[in-house]
């Protein structure tokens, strides 16, 4: 019998919910990657993403394979054997920044902040300073606890320096505005299944003309499925054979990134920003305290503390039972302690927010804690 997936809003850190015009798009029939009927629909989707990324590099791209695709693309390209590279770890994707440099035996030096809290710009630009760096790493919306990075001082550091900017908007793509061209920022790597709410498995990936100068005197091999002179092959002009390009995929992407030029870029970040807040208040009442102020906190992603005694696996596991919502738990030092919840993309809406609330009220009071629902949903509609 075919597979029937059960009904689950997802509100956990990833994927997001897809809208039916998404999947619609994905089942449509096939075409071959080099059909001409396929290809000005790639060429739309490259120029929605530039715009997305705030960039007008000619190497703007969905990558096939998720967010750590992307991530590896852009370090194989840019970090040759023995480069000194600096990069930011406030959480679990900034580690994972780091070892993939290890891993193409770059020598690493880390600026840490605790999870939870914000990298410092000025131990970045400090570490910059401190030798001579070829790249600077930063996660810009750390997904692992929901803090977002200034990236402004850390670019201008790395451009003084003459090193390249790399950055991972996996979770901030499409869920607030990027100037990566106005800020200065080489190179950077995405996902589809956050803020964008197409299904997992592309990584949208923009590669600078600095850093695709980088990428061409490197003089170690890079994998070939990731070589951005093969990549530039078949996204740049002459469309020439390089892989076989995920069709349905970018079906998916491309109706994704319809909905998001007509909702308007402005609009779609301010309403992360409306859906986080009326979070935020229902939170209050309920008692439950965000992991991040909101002063460096991302819109699309908050992290919750425990009160005292609530054991994470059965509050996660009432609220996936009972309600059929999903949440994240918390990752490398906060498991257990934290739960993630992610209102990116077509699921960043009031009405998720309030079925949200209500499984978690639902979720405490389960576990032997009093609390006013009435008042916190009351206090989540009032904006």
């Amino acid at each position: 019998m075919p597979f029937e997936p059960p009904e689950v809003l997802l509100l956990g850190p990833g994927p997001s919910p897809t809208s039916v015009v998404v999947q619609r798009a994905q089942s449509l029939p096939l075409l071959g990657h080099l059909d001409p009927a396929f290809v000005p629909l790639l060429d739309q989707v490259q120029a929605r993403l530039r715009i997305l990324f705030g960039t007008t590099n000619a190497l703007t791209l969905p990558i096939a394979g998720t967010g750590t695709a992307g991530m590896e693309a852009l370090v194989a390209n840019l970090v040759t054997r023995g480069d000194r590279v600096v990069v930011g770890v406030h959480g679990v994707f900034g580690q994972r920044f780091a070892e993939a440099v290890r891993r193409r035996a770059g020598v690493v030096v880390e600026v840490r902040a605790d999870f939870g809290t914000a990298l410092a710009p000025d131990a970045v630009v400090r570490a910059i300073e401190a030798g001579p760096t070829s790249l600077c790493c930063v996660v810009h919306a750390e997904t692992s606890t929901g803090v977002l990075t200034d990236l402004a001082p850390i670019a201008s550091a790395a451009r003084a320096a003459g090193a390249l900017f790399a950055v991972d908007c996996v979770t901030s793509l499409a869920g607030m505005e990027l100037a990566f061209d106005q800020l200065g920022v080489d190179a950077a790597f995405s996902g589809t299944q956050k803020c964008l709410s197409a299904p997992p498995g592309l990584s949208p990936v923009t590669f600078s003309p600095r850093a695709l100068a980088k990428a061409a005197s490197n003089p170690d091999p890079v994998p070939f499925y990731f070589d951005t002179k093969l990549l530039t092959g078949y996204f740049g002009p002459d469309r020439a054979y390089h892989y076989t390009a995920p069709i349905s995929m970018i079906y998916a992407l491309a109706a994704a990134l319809d909905l998001v030029f007509e909702e308007g870029l402005a609009a779609r970040a301010a309403r992360h920003r409306d859906a986080a807040a009326a979070l935020r208040r229902g939170l209050a009442v309920l008692g439950l305290e965000p992991l991040v102020p909101t002063a460096y906190a991302t819109p699309m992603l908050t992290t919750i503390r425990y009160p005292v005694g609530i054991d994470d696996r059965a509050f996660r596991g009432h609220v996936r039972n009972v309600h059929c919502i999903e949440i994240g738990g918390g990752l490398g030092s906060l498991a257990g302690k934290v739960f993630r919840v992610g209102l990116m993309g077509h699921g960043a809406r009031l009405p998720n927010v309030l079925r949200a609330l209500a499984a978690f009220g639902d979720a405490l009071t389960a576990a032997g804690v009093r609390v006013d629902l009435a008042a916190a949903l009351a206090a989540a509609r009032t904006g």
